[in-house]
């Protein structure tokens, strides 16, 4: 995976303290290619299981294009005899991992497949799908493991 890496601060700069001296600013170093759900198994709150599921989502997300499309198609040209061939047309591929991400969606439940969709798809981050959901505070990865233990059970993951 390709690194992005930028400085972004924490704590705005507030206003002086008594004797003259500020606030002290601080910040952090955040990969902007990193997607919530990576930076949430980097970081222990997830173990490799529930990040598999979630990846095999996106993976199944992105296969069936379900994602907003531009107007012009970039696909690579297929050649014949090349690789990866499963006997299947790309429509038909497209059309299989399609009918896995629903069947994904719907073993999670209704009430989870808004935060896998928003966590896993779309890629915002807990705290912006907690606020987008109106949830409290930082229920949101609770919910978002419940809703991959079963992506992850219908996947057939460890």
């Amino acid at each position: 995976m390709q690194r992005k890496l930028v400085e972004r601060e924490l704590t705005p700069e507030g206003p002086r303290r008594r004797g003259g001296v500020g606030r002290r600013r601080r910040s952090v170093t955040v990969n902007l290619a990193e997607s919530p759900l990576g930076w949430l198994h980097a970081h222990g709150h997830l173990e490799d299981r529930l990040f598999d599921a979630g990846e095999r989502l996106r993976a199944d997300y992105e296969r069936a294009q379900l994602s907003p499309s531009v107007t012009m198609r970039w696909d690579p040209v297929r050649v014949k005899g090349s690789g990866g061939d499963t006997g299947l047309t790309p429509t038909e591929r497209q059309i299989a991992a399609r009918a896995r991400f629903d069947g994904a969606l719907e073993e999670a439940g209704t009430g989870l497949a808004d935060i896998l969709w928003r966590v896993v798809c779309a890629g915002e981050t807990l705290p912006v799908a907690e606020k987008a959901l109106e949830w409290p505070a930082r229920s949101g990865k609770l919910v978002l493991k419940l809703a991959l233990e079963r992506v992850a059970q219908f996947y057939r993951i460890g």
